[in-house]
Parts: structure tokens; C-alpha cells; sequence
């Protein structure tokens, strides 16, 4: 099934708000964290895609590409909506098959469990580095991406801008690729 079949048959949210807030009281949710990257001939990490989000308190964070697994959905194609959702149609993700996570991250809402805090839930995320072909522009809640060098990605003022543990996420990305 396409992505927008799934969005079709759906109608785009499997759950009320009402019902996806008593499943996150009750229940971890899968979702994918992406690290865009762009890649020379050779393979090499060149740029490493930020995107700048206004968060739920008003204040502007960096953020990774992210989002919840719909029922019935296969991790590729969630990869696949959240990449076009974020950087847009024109982004040319290149998806393995059977695409294998760098790591794993468990976000708890009580700050402290893990690295990772979501307030809301508890959420289990796959981690991905996904090379990027296409013109990425940011879309829907996304306000900015941002290209830093594997070098300026590491830098403490860029990671300061994180929230929820996802500057953890990026650097063991960083050294996943061995950039």
C-alpha cells in the first residue's frame, strides 16, 4: 500500500486526539528518528541536515527529521512520509529495501530514565541516516534546514539547540559513519 493509500484508507490518523492521548498513558509508540545526510561519489558524509522547529512552548530547536509508525504501516514507508513531510517531495531519499537502524532510542517522560525525554510518552524510536539526493526545502512545521558539515554538527553551540536527547541521537550517528 502507497503512502497516500494508507493516508486515504485512514484518513490520515488511526486515533481520535482523545484516544491517542489514553494510548500514550498506556502504551510506548514506535516512531523513526532520521539524520538526512548528504554523501559525495566516494560515499563520504559532506552535510548533515538540521531542521529548526518552533516546539510546543514557542521556543525555536533544532530537531531531526521524526515521527510516529502508523498501524500497518512498514518502517520504510514511515521513513519515506516523515522524510517528504519534513524536507519535501523533491528530497530523493535513498531507502534501502530493508533499512537497518544505527540504534535504537527509548524516549521516557520522566527525564533522567535515558538520554531521551518526550513529556508525553513513552516512545520507542528507531534511528536512521538516510542520504538525501534531492532539493530538501522544509515544509509543514519545519521553518528552516540547515546543512552543517560533520564537523559543525559536532559543535557544542549546535547540539545546545537540541531538545528531548536528540543531540545524542546525532552524535552517535556522527560515529556510526565514522565522520
Amino acid at each position: 500500500m502507497l503512502m497516500t493509500e494508507l493516508t486515504t484508507a485512514t484518513g490520515g490518523a488511526l486515533l481520535s486526539r482523545e484516544e491517542m492521548d489514553a494510548a500514550r498513558e498506556r502504551l510506548p509508540i514506535v516512531y523513526v528518528d532520521v539524520v538526512p545526510v548528504r554523501v559525495d561519489e566516494e560515499g563520504t558524509v559532506i552535510a548533515v541536515g538540521l531542521l529548526l522547529r518552533a516546539g510546543e512552548d514557542g521556543q525555536i530547536k533544532r530537531a531531526l527529521v521524526s515521527g510516529r509508525v502508523l498501524y500497518h504501516e512498514r518502517i520504510r514507508a514511515a521513513l519515506l512520509r516523515h522524510i517528504e513531510k519534513d524536507l519535501g517531495p523533491l528530497a530523493l531519499p535513498r531507502i534501502p529495501p530493508a533499512p537497518q537502524p544505527f540504534t535504537v532510542a527509548e524516549y521516557f517522560p520522566t527525564p533522567g530514565v535515558t538520554p531521551f525525554h518526550d513529556p508525553r510518552q513513552h516512545a520507542v524510536s528507531l534511528a536512521y541516516v538516510v542520504p538525501v539526493e534531492g532539493d530538501c526545502a522544509p515544509q509543514q512545521d519545519a521553518l528552516e534546514l540547515t546543512w552543517f558539515s560533520p564537523i559543525e554538527a559536532r559543535d557544542p553551540v549546535v547540539l545546545a539547540e537540541f531538545e528531548n536527547g536528540q543531540s545524542t541521537l546525532l552524535l552517535q550517528a556522527l560515529a556510526h559513519l565514522g565522520v
